[in-house]
Parts: C-alpha cells; structure tokens; sequence
C-alpha cells in the first residue's frame, strides 16, 4: 500500500480492534462462529485479490461500514441486539428487525464495489453496468439464504435460532427482497449523480 491508502489503513485498524472487542464474551459463542464465517469468507477473498484487483476507497469504505454491522448482530446475535430491544419497547413490536436493516444494507452497500469490479475487471458500460450488480447481489442474497437453510437443517436448534425466522414463513423472500430493494436504490441514485455530473460538465453536449 503506497500512502494514498492511508484511509484503508485506518478502516483496517479499527475494524479490528472493533472486531476483537466484539469477539469478547458474545451472546451466544456458536451463532458468532457461524456468522464470522461469511465475514471471514469475504475478507480473505479482498486479501487474496488485493494485489490483482484493488477497488477504490469508496468501496472499501462501503464494505467497511457492511461488515462493522454485521458484527455488531453477531455479537449480540441479529435477534436480540440493543436496537431490537430499543425498538419492541419503543414501538411495541413483537418482531426483531435489525436483520431486516443489515439485508437492506447488503444491497445498499455491496452493489457499488460489485459494480465496479463488473466495470474495471469485465470492461461493462451502459445499463448493464447497473442492472448487473443489481442482479449479483440478488443472487448472493438468494444464495446466502440457502446457505441458511442448510444450516438450519444440520445444525438443529441452533441452526434455526441463525436464521432468525421467528414464526415468520416468508422470512427468506422478505429478506431477499430487501436485498434487491437496497441494490436498485443505490444504483439509482448512482446513475442519477452520474448524470447530474454530466450534465454539469464543460463537455457535455449542449454545452460549447
């Protein structure tokens, strides 16, 4: 890392002294195991293709913010962290959302640095170029969501307990959903700032 990178230097840092602190003492120790291994899956996949494929600030920062909220909900586990507590005694509700916020996250948050490794690494331009990270990170919720009912199917208990269904039969569609939603916006709101500068520059056409 040259010094340009400072800033990855810093997200590193205290993404593991917060991880570390987190790690102490969790709710419960076999849920925390069994959501650091998608955290651990992801970190490893950006070390090893750092060198070949480095993506910019913006979406390490992105990442950066994803996965300091997913480890939040490993800690406490995503059905009763102080924010569920916070909001059933608020709102009276009898449901824990916070896994609801991190899925719309997961689309809000990924589908930048998907689009830019679908951009920079596959050379894709036009409407593609936002349609497609929509579409990935669709499929990586449906995926992971599969992922979930398998470990709810191995793992008894426990493993119903980390996909937090809660007596609710469409919690996988609803999860996947939020996952699309969050994508669509992120890009839309992309390719309107895109526009916006276009429309701004010296070279846009209209313009001399």
């Amino acid at each position: 890392m040259g010094k340009k990178q400072w800033p990855l230097y810093v997200m590193i840092t205290v993404f593991v002294v917060y991880w570390v602190f987190m790690a102490i003492t969790p709710t419960d120790r076999m849920q925390w195991l069994m959501e650091n291994i998608l955290l651990v899956s992801v970190i490893l996949v950006l070390l090893f293709t750092y060198k070949k494929f480095r993506l910019s600030q913006l979406s390490y920062l992105f990442i950066f913010i994803f996965l300091c909220f997913h480890t939040y909900g490993a800690h406490y586990t995503y059905q009763g962290t102080p924010f569920d507590v916070w909001l059933k005694g608020a709102l009276h509700t009898h449901r824990s959302y916070y896994d609801r916020v991190v899925h719309l996250l997961f689309g809000l948050l990924w589908a930048y640095p998907v689009r830019e490794w679908l951009t920079r690494a596959g050379g894709m331009r036009g409407f593609w170029s936002y349609a497609m990270p929509v579409a990935v990170v669709f499929g990586f919720s449906a995926f992971f969501e599969i992922i979930e009912m398998g470990a709810a199917y191995v793992a008894g208990q426990v493993g119903q307990e980390y996909v937090g269904m809660q007596g609710d039969v469409f919690d996988s569609e609803k999860d996947m959903g939020l996952g699309l939603i969050g994508a669509v916006i992120a890009m839309i709101l992309l390719g309107w700032k895109r526009k916006q500068g276009e429309s701004k520059s010296p070279l846009a056409p209209g313009r001399p």
